[in-house]
Order: structure tokens, then sequence, then C-alpha cells
């Protein structure tokens, strides 16, 4: 049976004539190198896409670094601000009472 079949087919081409084969292996080459760009393009669209991820990533990790420093600095500006807010109270706070002790003192005279 696989014999006839063949035979078949050996009828069959030799039907559509000598270039039918040379057309059929034509078209299916074309169809191989357009299946080919489509992957090729699909391949190159990925990459570029991870490419662009890449990029947007590195420019988050720069921001990223950039606010914690920031962060720092204003951590440590409220650091010394809140020390200089105790001694400017300090200081406040023993004028007042040197204020009150020379008020008591001339009261008294």
């Amino acid at each position: 049976m696989a014999r006839t079949d063949s035979k078949t087919l050996q009828v069959k081409e030799q039907a559509k004539g000598p270039d039918a084969g040379l057309e059929e292996a034509l078209h299916r080459l074309d169809t191989a190198l357009a299946l080919l760009e489509t992957a090729v393009a699909r391949k190159l669209e990925a990459e570029r896409s991870r490419g662009d991820r890449e990029t947007e990533f590195a420019l988050l990790e720069e921001d990223r670094v950039r606010l914690a420093a920031e962060l720092d600095a204003a951590g440590a500006r409220l650091a010394r601000m809140t020390s200089t807010t105790g001694e400017v109270n300090r200081r406040l706070d023993r004028a007042i009472e040197t204020v009150e002790d020379v008020l008591s003192g001339s009261a008294g005279r």
C-alpha cells in the first residue's frame, strides 16, 4: 500500500509539471523565512523590553540612593536642631532665673 501511495505522489508531481516541485519548495522556503523573521522580531522586542526594564531599574535605584542620602542628611539636621533647641531652652531658663533673682532682690530693697 505504501508503494502505491508513493507512486501516486510521483504521478501527481509529474502531472503538475517539472517546475511544480520547485514552486512548492520555494513556497515552503518563503513560509519558513516569514516564520524566522517573526521569531527574530519577537526576540529583538523581548531584548529591547528587558533593556528598558533594566534601565528603569537602574534609574529607580539611583533615586533610592539619592533619597536615602537626603533622608540621612535631614535626620542629621533634625538631630542638630534638637540639640540646639535644648541648649537654647537651658540658657533661657538660666536667663529667666537670673532676671527673677535680680527682680526679687531689688523688690526687697
